[in-house]
């Protein structure tokens, strides 16, 4: 029997929230572009987790929610929207054509996430994870070119998913005010602590740059 969108939900947040113990902040530079996935989120909104809370900690959970959204999307284009369907079957027999495919498989608190980091002027990437995945491509037929009426009728079925999957939207966000509570006291049992210390160790060493016992120190 297939779950409703409701219970499909709770699991994603119980998911979720098994996962936040194991969260810990990121050591590593930050970015500078912000996450099109999470910035603005109507989703993260609904769920309580706003701009105070740490990147990771927010894309562990809108990743997990777009899933149930583009799950139901995918079913509603499968029975009633024929020619999208068509080209989302052509465009998925060609990614499986390439020989490399790194942002298959990934776990939901990196799956979205840029490949590489940004790059640092004047210290150039030997390579990057998103190059090679270009040149795998290389060689793999485009898809067929569509008449100027089959691109009509095309636009018109990518209209209707689109309004489908901002019903589906708005109906998570709805489900996902019911789970606030839950989400909020796991954030201050797991992830404030942590941003307290990492305060806390920032504050200490601002008001003791030099250690004291360091006999390289004046």
């Amino acid at each position: 029997m297939e779950r409703s969108i409701e219970t499909q939900v709770s699991q994603a947040v119980d998911a979720w929230l098994a996962w936040l113990p194991r969260w810990e902040p990121a050591t590593h530079r930050g970015r500078v572009a912000p996450c099109r996935r999470c910035f603005g989120s109507p989703v993260l909104s609904s769920a309580g987790l706003g701009s105070d809370v740490p990147h990771g900690v927010q894309h562990g959970l809108s990743t997990r929610i777009k899933t149930i959204v583009d799950r139901a999307v995918a079913e509603y284009t499968s029975l009633n929207l024929p020619m999208l369907q068509a080209e989302l079957d052509q465009q998925a027999a060609r990614n499986r054509a390439r020989s490399y495919r790194p942002t298959e498989g990934l776990d939901p608190e990196f799956e979205g996430l840029p490949l590489d980091p940004d790059p640092v002027p004047g210290a150039p990437f030997l390579f990057t994870i998103s190059g090679l995945a270009e040149e795998a491509a290389v060689g793999i037929p485009d898809l067929p070119p569509l008449s100027e009426e089959a691109k009509a009728a095309l636009r018109q079925e990518v209209g209707l998913a689109d309004d489908y999957a901002n019903m589906i939207g708005r109906e998570v966000c709805t489900i996902l005010l019911h789970h606030r509570l839950r989400i909020q006291a796991a954030v201050s049992e797991f992830v404030e602590p942590q941003i307290e210390a990492m305060l806390a160790d920032l504050t200490r060493s601002l008001d003791a740059p030099f250690d004291p016992h360091d006999p390289r120190e004046p």
